[in-house]
């Protein structure tokens, strides 16, 4: 057996940023260098300029054959610098925070600019940013060996549950995260983002060499006491209970079908499905076949879509955007009418729209773009034990693995990870290799039953978008749709 070995990597902290967890934190850069990058960034005719710093210090802890594989920290700092005129952008960053290299990446930025223009004066003022979460101890301040304790705990436990875990694999990773915006409008805003999950993979064994894999994990922008009450004995568990759940299943029968959902991460199909869709970017282009239609029935009356940046410790919230605009609470879809959409500043901008807080990024690298934080679904009347009774035949998805979207068609397919058959209104056996095939909006339309019991995920959800991932949450009661298509073995 190979041994563990245990790694860390640091970069030299440059005087010029104040200590990222310092009680009463300096400007991550003097106002005076921030108002001086917006002057170059204009200096070519651009009607808007803004300035991103990031200071983000992160811990990975990496398990594997019981041990402990690696456990890494790390900075990554740095400050990109935006300028729009109309619709195009220049962009332009630098990890390199010497004054010269910050002007030359503003004087790159503005270069997309047309027509002349002079160096002009700006000045900015703190504008003080809402509280929707709030890490009292940073996490960076947590020392790494209690960190790696938790995927220790939690290796332990799975491999205690049952004697066909074969493979028990996991990692625990978190970050401080000081961001600052600062924008030729004048305001200047800061916010530290805390964020931390653990996650278990486990592999079991059963009859005929068979293998079945269960995941499990989560997290949130919460303190590290977190995990006193989600422990990682519970989610070594889970992932295990996961694994040996479905050992022995039969193949998932083909065609169309009652489909059930489970609450809380089956949410990561309306997120896929139906969220990105209604991405302001993809609105605007006309690429996404949500265009055009506010004020349409887009779905069942049962359904209200809502995508909230405002929730208390979500994995997606957001106390400021990547724009140093504050998270919003927006309702998506009502009673099955779409109601509007999420807009970053830019495409607000080209739209006529305000923005809606929801212009987000993975690093200073990047430019934002319109992105969901935590998406859900309102919920209803009925109770989850009603809902699997009126079924005679169906299937019930209990978890979700990967799966695919078109937005421009909204086609999609998903693979369900644990689905069980139901008969005659109770669950029954495990089933394996089932796939969900079907249009969003189509979904949305035969969803018949909503049940009374909205579940959060339990913060591990991660969005990817144009090369850029980020931290997202999602949420679902239990939810009926009629008629879904469900890929699986055919029956003659």
């Amino acid at each position: 057996m190979p041994r563990a070995s245990a790694t860390s990597t640091k970069r030299p902290t440059p005087t010029r940023l104040a200590p990222l967890v310092a009680r009463q934190p300096a400007p991550l850069l003097p106002l005076a260098m921030i108002e001086r990058l917006l002057a170059v960034a204009m200096a070519r005719g651009g009607e808007f300029a803004e300035v991103y710093l990031e200071r983000t210090l992160t811990t990975a802890v990496m398990l594997e054959e019981t041990r402990i594989k690696s456990a890494q920290t790390g900075l990554v700092q740095g400050v990109g610098v935006r300028v729009i005129s109309g619709a195009k952008v220049g962009y332009a960053y630098s990890d390199d925070l010497d004054d010269a290299a910050l002007l030359r990446a503003a004087s790159t930025a503005a270069m997309i600019a047309q027509g002349g223009g002079s160096e002009q004066s700006f000045k900015v003022s703190r504008t003080p940013a809402p509280t929707y979460y709030k890490v009292p101890t940073p996490l960076a301040d947590v020392d790494v060996a209690s960190k790696a304790a938790l995927v220790l705990r939690a290796d332990k436990a799975a491999r205690a549950f049952d004697s066909r875990v074969r493979q028990v694999s996991g990692s625990y990773v978190d970050l401080t995260k000081r961001i600052a915006v600062a924008n030729t409008l004048g305001f200047y805003t800061e916010d530290t983002q805390d964020l931390c999950r653990i996650g278990i993979r486990v592999v079991a064994e059963g009859k005929k060499k068979e293998m079945r894999t269960g995941v499990f994990g989560g997290g949130g922008r919460v303190p590290f006491s977190h995990f006193d009450t989600f422990t990682p004995e519970q989610v070594g568990r889970e992932a295990a209970r996961q694994a040996v759940a479905t050992l022995g299943a039969a193949e998932c029968q083909a065609g169309p079908q009652t489909v059930v959902l489970a609450p809380g991460w089956s949410g990561i199909l309306l997120h896929e499905a139906v969220g990105h869709g209604l991405e302001a970017d993809f609105i605007r282009k006309g690429t996404s076949l949500f265009a055009g239609k506010l004020g349409q029935k887009v779905a069942s009356e049962l359904v209200t879509v809502i995508d909230d940046g405002t929730v208390a410790n979500g994995r997606g919230s957001i106390n400021v955007d990547d724009e140093g605009l504050p998270g919003e609470r927006k309702v998506l879809i009502e009673k099955g009418v779409l109601k509007g959409y999420m807009y970053d500043s830019l495409n607000a901008k080209l739209m006529g729209q305000r923005s809606t807080g929801s212009g987000r990024r993975e690093s200073f690298k990047h430019m934002p773009l319109p992105r969901m934080t935590n998406t859900y679904l309102a919920p209803g009347d009925h109770s989850p034990e009603e809902i699997i009774q009126e079924v005679k035949r169906g299937l019930y998805c209990a978890n979700f693995g990967g799966g695919q979207v078109d937005i421009t068609n909204g086609n999609f397919v998903f693979e369900v990870s644990e689905a069980y058959q139901i008969e005659d209104g109770k669950l029954g056996r495990p089933v394996k290799n089932a796939i969900l095939i079907g249009v969003g909006p189509e979904a949305l339309k035969n969803v018949s039953r909503v049940g009374c019991d909205p579940m959060p995920d339990p913060g591990m959800g991660t969005c990817s978008k144009d090369g850029q991932t980020l931290p997202v949450g999602v949420g679902l009661p239990t939810l009926r749709i009629d008629n879904m298509t469900v890929g699986g073995t055919q029956v003659a």
